[in-house]
């Protein structure tokens, strides 16, 4: 049982050593930060723009447009990589499939880039 424990003593060394950078990063940043930011580090910042009096004003849209546009791509990256590294390690009658659905995937999100393009979401005046 004992030697059985021992397979486990690297990973136990590790949390310790994780355990004590984390706390001591935190004291250290406790102890070490600047005690009076200044006030623009302070002030509210979201979506891009400064923030404003009331929540029912108009704003403009094309931020988050945007923004969506590029979490679709960023995913369809994420997609394709592991998609690529693997295509090659399938069985023979199962890479076309694999590649014809691939194909698909990025064909969708080519239409739906086209039809943002010209709706105009990608220009900015």
């Amino acid at each position: 049982m004992n030697g059985f424990l021992l397979q486990y003593l690297p990973i136990v060394i590790f949390l310790g050593i994780a355990t004590v950078l984390g706390v001591g990063f935190i004291l250290a940043a406790a102890i070490l930060a600047p005690k009076a930011p200044d006030p623009e580090k302070l002030s509210a910042y979201e979506c891009g723009f400064n923030a404003f009096d009331d929540a029912r004003m108009k704003f403009d849209v094309r931020f988050y447009l945007v923004s969506i546009l590029f979490i679709i791509f960023d995913l369809e990256v994420a997609f394709l990589f592991p998609w690529a590294v693997s295509l090659m390690k399938l069985p023979h009658e199962v890479q076309p499939f694999a590649f014809w659905s691939m194909m698909t995937f990025l064909g969708v999100l080519t239409v739906g880039f086209i039809y943002e393009w010209k709706k105009g979401a990608l220009e900015w005046e």
